[in-house]
């Protein structure tokens, strides 16, 4: 599939950022927005079960919350349009076809990608190689 000229421009200007951070998705069972002001996820949404929350993952250790697994958050510094049509499907499925699952968040600004720490070194390579690449 041909990309566009929009979505190639996107592309080439992914500009991905590794946060050292490491987070762990964590959830609050039956917990409501504002019931829990301590807490400070930089992503949070509301489900039927409860809250889920991505945290630092010292705040989720400090906190005794549990989690499963730990990850790095790769920002897409290039400004990518709420509407922007494609962007996503083409990093998580490069990212795919290596085997690296991906969490997406979307924000106003930015895309944010969470991938497990221990192959955040090899996602930052891939999403290089493609911006430097855009068309192919």
């Amino acid at each position: 599939m041909k990309r566009t000229q929009f979505l190639q421009d996107l592309i080439k200007n992914l500009s991905p950022n590794l946060d050292p951070t490491p987070y762990v998705y964590c959830t609050v069972a039956h917990a409501k927005y504002g019931e829990l002001e301590r807490l400070k996820p930089i992503v949070s949404i509301a489900e039927l079960e409860g809250l889920t929350l991505v945290v630092p993952l010292e705040q989720a250790k400090a906190e005794n919350l549990d989690y499963y697994r730990v990850f790095q958050r790769i920002t897409l510094k290039g400004h990518s349009s709420l509407e922007a049509l494609g962007l996503t499907s083409v990093v998580t499925s490069l990212l795919a076809e290596r085997g690296i699952t991906t969490n997406v968040i979307a924000g106003f600004y930015h895309d944010h990608m969470f991938v497990p720490s221990e192959r955040s070194d090899e996602a930052m390579q891939a999403l290089k190689e493609l911006a430097s690449n855009p068309d192919s």
